[in-house]
C-alpha cells in the first residue's frame, strides 16, 4: 500500500515541474517582449523629440527687408530682398533644400531655389515663375548655399514681376506679401511685407525700406 503513494507521489511532483518550467518559459517570453516593446517606444520618442526640436531651431532669421522699384508709369517693387542668418540655436541650413510660401493678395505660390549666388545675373524673363534667388553677402569658409554660422549671411532676392505675372508690375503701393520660410527639417520663419503707400521721387531700381 505504501508503494502505491510514493508512486502517486512522484507523478504529482513531475506535473507540478513541468507547470512551473512552462510559466518561467511564458514568463521569460512575455518579459523579452515587453523590453523589446520599451526600446522601440524608446527610439521613437527619441526621434520624434529630436523632430520636434529641429522643427523649432532649425530655421532662418531674417535680419532686413528692402524692395527695388520699378520705375514705370505706374511704380511698384519687384524685387524683394530679404537678408539672412542662422536662427539663434540653429543647426546649419542648406537653402537649396529651403523652401518659401508665397501669398499675396492675387497669387499664392511655393517658390524654390534656382541655385545661383548672382541674382542679378538672371535671366528673369525665362525664370519660373516658382523660383528665388540667393547670393552670399558674407561667408567666411565658403559653406554658400548651406548657412552654418551666425556670422553668414545671404540674400534671398524675389523678382514678383515674375511671379505676379504679366498683368502686373510687381507689388502696387500698400499691397502686402506673407512669405513662409520653410527649411528641410520643417522650421518655419514667417515674414509679412507691406509695400510702401508712396514711391512718389523714386526712381527705377531704387531700393525702398520694407
Amino acid at each position: 500500500m505504501f508503494e502505491n503513494i510514493k508512486e502517486d507521489r512522484g507523478q504529482v511532483g513531475i506535473g507540478t515541474l513541468i507547470v512551473f518550467i512552462a510559466m518561467v518559459l511564458v514568463a521569460a517570453i512575455a518579459a523579452g517582449v515587453l523590453v523589446n516593446t520599451a526600446g522601440f517606444l524608446q527610439a521613437t520618442a527619441e526621434d520624434a523629440g529630436q523632430q520636434s526640436v529641429n522643427k523649432v531651431t532649425n530655421r532662418v532669421d531674417v535680419v532686413s527687408t528692402h524692395g527695388i522699384v520699378n520705375g514705370t508709369s505706374t511704380k511698384s517693387v519687384d524685387f524683394v530682398n530679404l537678408t539672412t542668418r542662422l536662427a539663434a540655436g540653429s543647426g546649419s541650413v542648406s537653402l537649396n533644400n529651403t523652401t518659401i510660401k508665397y501669398l499675396s493678395d492675387d497669387t499664392a505660390r511655393t517658390l524654390v531655389n534656382n541655385n545661383t549666388d548672382n541674382a542679378d545675373g538672371i535671366n528673369w524673363s525665362t525664370a519660373g515663375n516658382n523660383e528665388f534667388a540667393v547670393r552670399k553677402i558674407q561667408d567666411d569658409d565658403t559653406s554658400f548655399p548651406i548657412l552654418n554660422s551666425q556670422t553668414d549671411r545671404f540674400e534671398i532676392v524675389i523678382n514678383t514681376s515674375v511671379i505676379e505675372g504679366a498683368n502686373k508690375n510687381g507689388l502696387s503701393t500698400g499691397e502686402s506679401v506673407t512669405l513662409e520660410i520653410t527649411s528641410r527639417n520643417g522650421g518655419t520663419t514667417q515674414v509679412i511685407l507691406t509695400m510702401p503707400q508712396q514711391l512718389a521721387g523714386k526712381d527705377n531700381n531704387d531700393p525702398v525700406a520694407l
